[in-house]
């Protein structure tokens, strides 16, 4: 029978990479693994759940095995694929987002996060935003306006308003002048 074993802080392609090798040395032959989740062709035995359990630790991973945590762990995940597909519509409404995809009630989802996560989904998903902001200025190829298209800012005026609000800068200032205070997606 299929297991899906989810894990915290899978927040990058590296990350799934990394998961995937461990999961390969333990002798655990995964079907798929994604951001946030490895799927099992069955389930591992406790002796190879606590090994696998035990490096992934070590290298700044966890295994979730509350219901809750799970459920967290999607949402977040969820939001930080949608960030990375630079694809989010200006218009685009997060409460009618999340609750289409988890078919559940949007309030109920937004304060279990808030208990579990210490921020509201809204606030994670600024900071994740903000922090792709930052990428994407880092590598120089588009301009800020290209970057509040892409990610459903109505004007580079609200993303510039809302990134100073973050940061204390100004995506300008930041293309002019580099700092490296760019954050760990799993540190957000």
């Amino acid at each position: 029978m299929k297991e899906s074993i989810y894990i915290k802080n899978m927040v990058c392609n590296r990350c799934i990479m990394v998961v995937a090798q461990e999961f390969e040395k333990a002798g655990l032959k995964p079907d798929a693994v994604k951001m946030g989740e490895v799927e099992l062709p069955e389930k591992p035995s406790s002796v190879q759940l606590e090994n696998i359990s035990t490096t992934l630790q070590q290298l700044g991973f966890e295994i979730l095995d509350d219901q809750k945590q799970k459920l967290i762990e999607k949402i977040r995940t969820l939001l930080i694929d949608k960030i990375q597909s630079g694809e989010i519509e200006e218009h685009f409404i997060l409460s009618d987002f999340i609750g289409r995809t988890f078919n559940k009630d949007y309030s109920q989802l937004s304060r279990l996060f808030s208990e579990v996560e210490g921020v509201t989904i809204e606030q994670f998903f600024i900071h994740q935003k903000i922090e792709k902001v930052k990428e994407l200025i880092a590598y120089n190829e588009l301009t800020l306006s290209e970057i509040a298209w892409k990610l459903g800012y109505s004007s580079v005026a609200h993303l510039s308003a809302q990134f100073k609000k973050v940061t204390g800068f100004t995506p300008s200032q930041i293309k002019k002048h580099p700092i490296n205070n760019r954050k760990s997606l799993d540190k957000i």
